[in-house]
């Protein structure tokens, strides 16, 4: 296992991170997951040299935390560094605030947290965070010893990144990070931006929530003529551990095998890794998954709302989710939860145009989306 220097803090961290918001099998006990299985890969990875573990609340309805626990029992506790998360939804004052962390102690069978994360944050929510109380209560904790590192995890633009990470004193930051990401949420931009404050930055969605594990036939037949022969898996975790910003890459396993792929691939990478011939390769994979996008919708939302409550941006998203990565719109998240659960379908657009003349791209949008509909409703 490769280890990596955390910027400007004491610590060296496994280059995998292992993530514990993915894992499945059958429920057992008060839990979604199957504990026994769970609690057997995390050893496992932590005995292969992980000793960075990353969880949250509210992960896999708000078990994740408590089979984390149990699998650090025995001694395993002691080998690693642990990384839970704050919903800014569950608190709203200091003491909902110390009562959150003292139920994740419980779970985490723990009386401290390394690296402690306001989740998920844009500038809305810290700015909410901030009206809370949220920084002051960080450090205290930190002044007690209940939390090692003041963090937080982001969703949101580039512009919302440099305001969080220049308002206030942070220790580590988590961005969503792929070769596919380099200019959305916070991009490279933001990687190097931490770097140069000396912020350490853990890496989630580092497959793009799986959609990179398993290339298209265009982008397979890149990787298949490269001299060099890798899974795409491989490739994605190697361009990533290039960038000298990266402390950890997280990836969630839920088989042995994956375990062990992870651990001979984080074996083999380190910042620097890449030849000039494989970032030309990275970037003409980029290229041919670009080369497949349905529509150019940006997601601007300037189109919204819709009279009859069309959720356009959102069902050109799961088209173009569909055609670059094969995402089933059935197992798109976002398709399911925003677009069909909220009944916001194609089939209620009327034609009456008013999108249109909104779209700053100037979108045929109305047969895009019959189109769109077509293939994926």
């Amino acid at each position: 296992m490769k280890y990596r220097k955390f910027g400007k803090l004491d610590v060296m961290g496994s280059a995998f991170g292992l993530g514990c918001m993915r894992f499945n099998g059958e429920a057992s006990g008060d839990s979604i997951i199957d504990e026994e299985k769970a609690i057997s890969l995390i050893r496992r990875a932590i005995d292969g040299g992980v000793n960075y573990i990353d969880t949250a609340y509210v992960y896999l309805d708000r078990t994740s935390e408590i089979v984390l626990g149990k699998a650090l029992l025995d001694g395993y506790r002691d080998r690693v560094t642990i990384a839970t998360k704050m919903p800014y939804e569950q608190v709203h004052d200091r003491e909902s605030m110390q009562a959150l962390l003292d139920e994740e102690f419980k779970k985490l069978q723990t009386d401290h947290i390394d690296f402690y994360l306001m989740h998920g944050i844009n500038k809305d929510k810290w700015e909410k965070f901030k009206a809370i109380g949220a920084p002051e209560f960080f450090d205290d904790m930190k002044k007690e010893g209940k939390i090692r590192f003041k963090c937080f995890s982001f969703h949101g633009p580039y512009e919302d990144f440099e305001y969080i990470i220049k308002d206030s004193d942070w220790d580590m930051v988590q961005i969503q990070y792929n070769f596919m990401d380099v200019d959305n949420q916070a991009g490279t931009k933001g990687l190097e931006l931490a770097g140069s404050l000396g912020i350490p930055v853990v890496i989630m969605e580092p497959l793009l929530g799986g959609r990179l594990a398993k290339a298209p036939d265009n982008v397979q037949a890149l990787y298949d003529k490269f001299p060099v022969k890798r899974s795409a898996v491989e490739w994605a975790f190697r361009w990533l551990c290039d960038h000298p910003e990266v402390a950890t890459v997280l990836s969630g396993c839920n088989e042995a095998e994956q375990i062990d792929d992870n651990l001979r691939i984080f074996d083999t990478v380190e910042a620097g890794i890449m030849t000039d011939e494989e970032h030309k390769l990275i970037d003409e994979v980029r290229e041919a998954y670009i080369s497949r996008t349905k529509i150019q919708c940006t997601g601007c939302r300037y189109c919204m709302p819709c009279p009859q409550g069309v959720d356009i941006p959102g069902i050109f998203a799961a088209w173009n989710n569909a055609s670059l990565y094969g995402v089933n719109p059935a197992d798109d998240w976002g398709f399911r939860t925003f677009v069909l659960e909220k009944g916001a379908t194609a089939d209620k657009c009327v034609a009456c145009g008013a999108c249109q003349t909104k779209c700053p791209q100037h979108l045929q949008i109305i047969e895009a989306l019959k189109e769109a509909w077509a293939e994926i409703g």
